[in-house]
């Protein structure tokens, strides 16, 4: 993949507007205690829905408009306007969850691009600032910087407040489900990439990237099973494979999503590494997301569907057997917005 200037896509606002709140009033001494019980506060109502919004593959190329743009008089690079564009979008979902494909190189670089990354690691902070909760890091470059690339990503994420799926720095995170606080409801994210660009996983740690063989995807539901007995009332499930430009899911893909939205454990799969937008598919009432394109890029050449991108917003809402389901399916580009439900 070549480079050419960025790629965002424009989003559609989709926010409400809340009245004028009262003035804030001194609070009122608590009353005397008269010596009979006191009921114990009543714990918070869980919510009867909340939004999940998913963007595609986030790529930092370093030989044109991109980084040039973002360089700081004292060396270091800022991103923030990269996302300006999307950032209401992002900020207004409830759950909103990136793609970093690539690893983040130490602050100073030496930086890389296409074909083995190592980019800076200030497109971290962007992504936390843009309002990203969550990011899959599994992906065919997840390598490209070696281990010590792995745990650099990893570490710069959290440290910026992004929970991380994907990709792991011990045998003992990678069995530990990546589950997240959604305003009460708990969050499960799995991540896998059918490719590592031939860089075989370190010896000894074979755990540190989730790596399934599609459409064999059993390893995914296993960690979707371990997500749902942590407690996940919802499992998001994030797939990086299968082949590239292509705007059609090959067979492999649609099998693996299949597959992973058979499982009682899995409710919604977002796709990426197409690097073009693949359609929306809705399989036993659950939604799959084949290909969300590239959401920030830079590519040499223009005038190609590399350009495209697709912002995907999910409405989650909980059913009268108390399991929550997508109840509605949105994707907003730079060429179209659709409500799919």
């Amino acid at each position: 993949m070549r480079p050419r200037p960025v790629l965002l896509a424009t989003a559609l606002l989709l926010a409400a507007c809340a009245g004028p709140q009262p003035a804030a009033t001194e609070p009122s001494a608590p009353p005397e205690p008269s010596g009979g019980s006191t009921a114990a506060p009543a714990p918070p109502e869980q919510p009867d829905r909340f939004t999940v919004v998913a963007t595609g593959d986030v790529l930092v190329h370093q030989d044109r408009a991109l980084t040039t743009g973002a360089r700081q008089p004292d060396g270091s690079y800022d991103f923030t306007e990269v996302f300006a564009g999307v950032a209401p979008v992002i900020a207004a979902a409830d759950l909103a969850i990136c793609h970093l494909e690539t690893p983040v190189a130490a602050p100073g670089g030496p930086y890389r691009g296409y074909p083995s990354f190592a980019v800076q690691p200030e497109i971290v902070d962007a992504l936390a600032g843009a309002g990203y909760d969550v990011c899959s890091t599994a992906s065919n470059h997840s390598l490209d910087d070696g281990f010590q690339g792995l745990v650099r990503t990893r570490d710069a994420l959290e440290a910026a407040g992004i929970a991380v799926t994907g990709t792991h720095r011990t045998a003992a995170e990678a069995a530990e489900p990546t589950v997240v606080d959604v305003g009460g409801v708990r969050v499960g994210h799995v991540a896998a990439t059918f490719s590592t660009n031939g860089v075989p996983l370190p010896a000894g740690r074979e755990w540190s990237v989730d790596l399934v063989p599609v459409p064999d995807v059993t390893a995914t539901l296993a960690a979707a099973a371990r997500a749902r007995q942590a407690g996940a009332e919802v499992v998001v499930a994030s797939l990086h494979c299968c082949r590239e430009y292509r705007h059609e899911p090959t067979g492999e893909q649609v099998e693996a999503a299949r597959r992973l939205l058979a499982s009682p454990d899995v409710d919604l799969v977002l796709g990426h590494h197409a690097h073009v937008v693949q359609p929306f598919e809705r399989i036993g009432g659950e939604w799959v997301a084949y290909g969300l394109g590239n959401h920030l890029a830079e590519h040499a050449t223009r005038g190609y569907a590399t350009e495209d991108s697709v912002v995907a917003r999910f409405t989650f809402t909980r059913g009268d057997d108390g399991r929550f389901t997508a109840t509605a399916a949105e994707g907003t580009s730079n060429l179209f917005a659709t409500d799919y439900f």
